[in-house]
C-alpha cells in the first residue's frame, strides 16, 4: 500500500474456485441438524432460566439500574404531564370507536399497567391510538349500527346498545391481544418488516381521511349515523352534507377556537421546544376552559349542545369476551393487530435508537398482547401508542416506563374521583382535539412528490394504499397495500436491471460499459452481470437477457449447424459433394467453413468468452438450476467458454449436491474474482489481449503494473 499515491499493488497466483480450495485449508465446520436445534431449544439450565425471565419481564433489567436521584423526578413531571393529555386523548379517541367516551379512560389505564412489566421501550405511551380506535369504530357500527338491529348474537341478549358496542369493542380487543400474544410466542415479531415505511404512510394518511369525516359529526354538531364497509366514507360524507343546513353553529363555533388555539400553541411548542421547560398543555388548558364555559352558560340546554354527560366513577366489573363476536371479528382483528404493534413497534424505534437502547420485537408483541388481553377485560379497547402522547412522555424528560406508570395513575385519579368535572365538556371540543391532532399524518402527503422522483415503485404502493384504504376501508386497504408491495418486490426481483461490464482501463474495476467513456472490452469476450437472486420466476427473463447481450441464441445456432451437417452428410452420401480440409465438424456440428453450396448457410461464432458475473445472486432454486445448467450446455457445445465469478459458498455447496456438474459444465468454470477469470481467458486467447491496447500480457504468475492506476488480481 501506498498512501501518499493512493495506490496499491498485489502479486498473487490466478485463482479459480477449485485452485484457490486446494492451496487455501478451509476451516470444518459442522452444520447442526434440525435434531441439534430442537434440543438446544428445549435445554433448560440455569442461565437459560435467568435469561428467559429477564427477556419475559424487561422491567427486571431497567429497575435494577434506575437512577432516583437522577431519573425520579423528570419521570414524574413526564408522568402528570402525559397523565393530563391522556385523559383528554381517551375521552376524544373513544368517539373514534363508537363508544362513551369514559371506556376511553379505560384504555388509558389497564393496558399501560400491564405494559409497564412487560415492555421493553422506556419511552413509548402506550393507549389508544386513532386508527385503531377507527377501526375498532367500523367493527362495533357493523355489529351494533346506529340505525337497525343489532347482528344476531346470543351475548346481546338484555344488553343496551352501549353495552352491546362495549362487549364488541373489547372482544375485538381480546382478539386482537391473543393474535399479538401468539405471534410473540411463536417469535414471528419479524411480519412487520413487511409493512414498509411507505406503505405505513400511506395506510395512516388514509386514516387520518377517515378520522377527519368521522369527526366531521361532531365539530357540525349533526346526527350522522355510523357506516362502515367499502365506500363508508363516501356515504358518510353524502349524510353529512343532506345535513349541512342543520349546523349547530356553537359547535361550529367553539370547535373553530378550540383548533385555532390549540394548533397555535402547538406551533409554538415546537418551534421553542429548546427553551421551553415543558410543553404548554394546550389541549388540557382549552378542554378545562371549554368544560368552564359549557357548565357556565348552559351550553346543553341553551345551544342543544351534545355533551360528554354523566361519567361513572369507578371501574366496572371484568367481562368474558363472547366467542361468537369472536368468529364474527377475527377477519379484522388480525389487521389491528398488525397495525397496533406496527406503529408501537415503529416509535418505539425512533427513541431507542435516540437513547442508545435495545428493545426486542418479540417481547414488544407479548407486551401489546397481555395488555391488550388484560384491558378488554376490564372493558377497555385495543392500545398501542399515539405519536402525539409519546413525544409529550419523552419530551417532558420522561426516563423509563415509571413515567407511564404515573400518567396512568393520573388517569384512575380523574376516573375514580374528578371525572365528573368533565361531565359538561361537548363533544365537539373533542372532535376539535382529534381534528387538530391530525396534522402530522395529513401532512405525509408531502411525500408523494418526493416518492415519485426517487423511486417511482414506492410511490405507486403509497398511492394505491392511501387511495383503497379511503374508498375500501382500512382492513380491504391494508391486504390491497400489501398486495401491490409484494407485487412490486416480485416485479424487481423477476426483472432485474441486467448489464454487460466492461473493464476500466488501468485497473481492475468493471462496470457498466454504458455508463464510462474509457473502457477496455477483449475481443470476443462479454461479462454478463445478473443483480438478482435466479428463481422459477426470473429464469426466462435471464435467459432472454443475456442472449441479447451476446448477440445470438445457442440453441438456434446448434440447430443451424446440425442441419447443415445433415445436409452436407446426405451430399457426401449421395456424391454431390466432396470431403475437404476446409470443412471441419466437432461433436456439436459444424464450426468453419471455405467454399460451401449455396443453399447451405453454417452460423459463425465470433464469442469465445463469457463471463457471468455472480456476485449477486443469492440464491438459486431447482428450476434456475436446471434451466442455468441447460444454457451452459447449449453454449459449451456452439463452442463458448463459460466462466461463472464471485459465487456465493452456498451456491456452490447446492449445486454439488444437486449433482449439477459432468462432463460438459465442470466445477473448474468458476473463479474467485472478475479479474481472474479475465487474465485466465487473456492466458488462453492471447490474440484478444494483443488486439487491446489497454490490457497487459499476462504470464501464469499475473504480475501486475505500477502503471495500472489500480490492479489487483
Amino acid at each position: 500500500m501506498r498512501p501518499r499515491e493512493q495506490q496499491y499493488k498485489v502479486d498473487r497466483p490466478l485463482y479459480s474456485v477449485d485452485s484457490f480450495e486446494e492451496e487455501h485449508e478451509k476451516v470444518y465446520r459442522q452444520r447442526k441438524s434440525l435434531l441439534d436445534h430442537v434440543r438446544q431449544y428445549f435445554t433448560c439450565d440455569a442461565r437459560r432460566v435467568k435469561n428467559t425471565a429477564l427477556s419475559l419481564l424487561p422491567i427486571i433489567g431497567w429497575i435494577r439500574i434506575y437512577q432516583i436521584k437522577e431519573w425520579l423526578l423528570s419521570d414524574i413531571v413526564s408522568g402528570v404531564s402525559t397523565g393530563l393529555v391522556a385523559v383528554l386523548q381517551g375521552l376524544a379517541y373513544c368517539l373514534l370507536a363508537s363508544l362513551p367516551p369514559w371506556y376511553g379512560l379505560f384504555s388509558a389505564f389497564f393496558p399501560v399497567v400491564a405494559y409497564f412489566f412487560l415492555g421493553t421501550s422506556r419511552h413509548i405511551s402506550v393507549g389508544p391510538f386513532p386508527v385503531l380506535c377507527l377501526m375498532i369504530g367500523s367493527v362495533v357500527t357493523r355489529l351494533v349500527p346506529d340505525e337497525g338491529p343489532p347482528m344476531n348474537i346470543t351475548g346481546f341478549e338484555g344488553l343496551s346498545r352501549d353495552d352491546q358496542r362495549v362487549l364488541v369493542a373489547s372482544s375485538a380487543s381480546f382478539m386482537v391481544g391473543l393474535m399479538q400474544l401468539g405471534m410473540g410466542l411463536l417469535q414471528v415479531g419479524f411480519v412487520v418488516r413487511y409493512l414498509s415505511d411507505t406503505l405505513v404512510s400511506g395506510f395512516t394518511t388514509a386514516a387520518a381521511v377517515h378520522i377527519l369525516v368521522s369527526q366531521l359529526k361532531f365539530v357540525l354538531g349533526l346526527v350522522v349515523p355510523g357506516i362502515s364497509g367499502p365506500l363508508a366514507l363516501v356515504y358518510t360524507l353524502e349524510k353529512i352534507f343532506v345535513q349541512i343546513t342543520s349546523t349547530n353553529i356553537c359547535d361550529l363555533v367553539t370547535s373553530l377556537i378550540i383548533m385555532v388555539a390549540v394548533f397555535v400553541v402547538k406551533e409554538i411548542n415546537d418551534r421553542y421546544k429548546a427553551k421551553l421547560p415543558v410543553p404548554i398543555p394546550i389541549e388540557v388548558i382549552m378542554t378545562v376552559v371549554a368544560c368552564g364555559v359549557s357548565y357556565g352558560f348552559d351550553f346543553k340546554t341553551r345551544f342543544k349542545v351534545d355533551v360528554v354527560g354523566h361519567i361513572p366513577q369507578g371501574y366496572e366489573t371484568p367481562m368474558a369476551p363472547d366467542i361468537d363476536i369472536f368468529q364474527e371479528t377475527a377477519m379484522e382483528a388480525f389487521p389491528m393487530a398488525i397495525v397496533g404493534f406496527a406503529v408501537a413497534f415503529s416509535v418505539a424505534k425512533v427513541y431507542s435508537v435516540k437513547h442508545d437502547y435495545t428493545i426486542d420485537g418479540n417481547q414488544e408483541l407479548i407486551a401489546f398482547g397481555v395488555s391488550n388481553i388484560f384491558g378488554a377485560s376490564f372493558k377497555s379497547f385495543a392500545a398501542s401508542t399515539a405519536l402525539s402522547r409519546s413525544a409529550v412522555q419523552e419530551s417532558t424528560g420522561g426516563k423509563t416506563q415509571v413515567a407511564g406508570l404515573l400518567s396512568a395513575i393520573i388517569v384512575m385519579i380523574v376516573t375514580l374521583a374528578i371525572g365528573f368535572l368533565l361531565e359538561p365538556l361537548p363533544r365537539s371540543v373533542l372532535g376539535a382535539v382529534v381534528l387538530v391532532n391530525l396534522k402530522g399524518m395529513l401532512m405525509q402527503v408531502t411525500e408523494v412528490p418526493y416518492l415519485w422522483r426517487r423511486d417511482k415503485p414506492d410511490c405507486v404502493v403509497w398511492l394505491v394504499t392511501c387511495i383503497a384504504s379511503i374508498f375500501l376501508g382500512l382492513d380491504l386497504g391494508l391486504a390491497v397495500g400489501l398486495g401491490i408491495e409484494l407485487i412490486t418486490v416480485v416485479f424487481r426481483a423477476q426483472f432485474p436491471r441486467c448489464s454487460v461490464l466492461a473493464n476500466i482501463n488501468g485497473t481492475d474495476i468493471y462496470k457498466d460499459r454504458k455508463d464510462y467513456h474509457y473502457i477496455n472490452e477483449p475481443e470476443g469476450v462479454k461479462i454478463f452481470r445478473i443483480p438478482s437472486p435466479i428463481f422459477f420466476a426470473n429464469i426466462e427473463f435471464f435467459k432472454t437477457k443475456l442472449t441479447e447481450a451476446i448477440g445470438f441464441s445457442p440453441l438456434r445456432i446448434l440447430r443451424k449447424r446440425n442441419k447443415a451437417l445433415r445436409s452436407i452428410r446426405k451430399l457426401l452420401k449421395n456424391g454431390d459433394m466432396e470431403w475437404t480440409t476446409g470443412m471441419l465438424t466437432s461433436s456439436s456440428g459444424l464450426k468453419e467453413e471455405d467454399e460451401l453450396p449455396a443453399n447451405i448457410s453454417v452460423p459463425r461464432v465470433e464469442l469465445h468468452s463469457l463471463v457471468l458475473d455472480f456476485a449477486a445472486v443469492s440464491f438459486l432454486d431447482i428450476s434456475a438450476l436446471k434451466g442455468l445448467k441447460t444454457m451452459l450446455k447449449e453454449l459449451v457445445r456452439v463452442d463458448v467458454e463459460v466462466y461463472i465469478v464471485a459465487c456465493d459458498t452456498y451456491i456452490l455447496e447446492k449445486l454439488h449436491a444437486c449433482s449439477f456438474f459432468d462432463d460438459e459444465v465442470r466445477p473448474s468454470i468458476f473463479y474467485l474474482t472478475l479479474h481472474d477469470a479475465m487474465l485466465a481467458i487473456l492466458e488462453k486467447h492471447p490474440e484478444a489481449s494483443e488486439k487491446s491496447s489497454h490490457l497487459e500480457k499476462v504470464s501464469l504468475a499475473v504480475h501486475l503494473f505500477p502503471a495500472w492506476a489500480l490492479a489487483c488480481a
